[in-house]
């Protein structure tokens, strides 16, 4: 919803700065968060279906979706203003940041499906974009301190103290959840090694391939991963585990 046309992204480096430009007020402020009162009352639950677009321009602006069919980019969730008076104020910043991020990813790899990126093109891009807070983050205030990252690439394997660490998320926030019963004081060397755990990692029970809409468990005894629905745990239930056997080591007797 684009009122001046904006230069077309045609490389990674142009992509991630598009990225960065819709995403941000005065190059670091998320938009979401620019001026919230204003962003508030321009979505009027009165008003028809409105969506929410960042611009590359580092501006945003409430406004109904495109007419055209199929639409240039990608579109931001519809209807956001309906929701607005039947939640908490922040409960709702949070719903439309949710949808904000993955829109955002949608435009980048839209351009980046556009011109061919192949595989090291769009590994590179999703690096770059990782690098960043996501505008869930901005709003709920759990935005993580930058670490070193030559420590995080050392921390290639899985080690016993951290590898089977759990991804603490907020509630609202759909994302991949992977549970497990470390220390206490493993938790911050655990964050650091999960995206590493996350590559090449494959269901003990099914043989299937890490995927990150999905929620997955690590068994605290041979420490293989597997999908929550292979091993009938959901991330309720996983919540209240303390040390969790896959099913293979709950059939195994303890040596004398």
């Amino acid at each position: 919803m684009e009122g001046t046309p904006h230069p077309i992204p045609r490389t990674v480096e142009e992509v991630f700065s598009d990225f960065k430009g819709r995403r941000s007020v005065d190059g670091s402020v998320s938009f979401l968060l620019a001026d919230v009162e204003k962003f508030y009352q321009q979505c009027d639950p009165d008003k028809e279906n409105l969506c929410l677009y960042g611009l590359p321009n580092e501006t945003w602006e409430v406004n109904l979706p495109v007419e055209e069919v199929p639409p240039e980019l990608p579109e931001p969730a519809l209807g956001i203003n309906f929701a607005r008076d039947g939640m908490q104020e922040k409960d709702w910043l949070s719903l439309v940041a949710v949808h904000s991020d993955s829109w955002l990813l949608a435009v980048a790899f839209y351009f980046g499906a556009r011109f061919g990126f192949g595989k090291n093109e769009r590994k590179r891009l999703f690096q770059m974009i990782n690098e960043l807070p996501t505008i869930f983050e901005a709003v709920s205030g759990n935005v993580k301190q930058p670490k070193d990252q030559t420590a995080t690439h050392n921390n290639s394997g899985k080690s016993k103290s951290s590898g089977k660490m759990q991804s603490r998320q907020p509630e609202s926030q759909t994302k991949v959840i992977k549970v497990s019963a470390p220390p206490k004081e493993d938790y911050e060397s655990g964050e650091e090694e999960e995206e590493d755990d996350e590559q090449g990692a494959t269901c003990g029970a099914c043989g299937e391939s890490y995927g990150t809409d999905e929620f997955w468990i690590c068994c605290d005894m041979c420490e293989k991963w597997f999908h929550g629905k292979c091993v009938k745990i959901t991330p309720a239930k996983a919540e209240h585990i303390k040390q969790y056997k896959c099913p293979s080591c709950s059939g195994k007797r303890a040596r004398v």
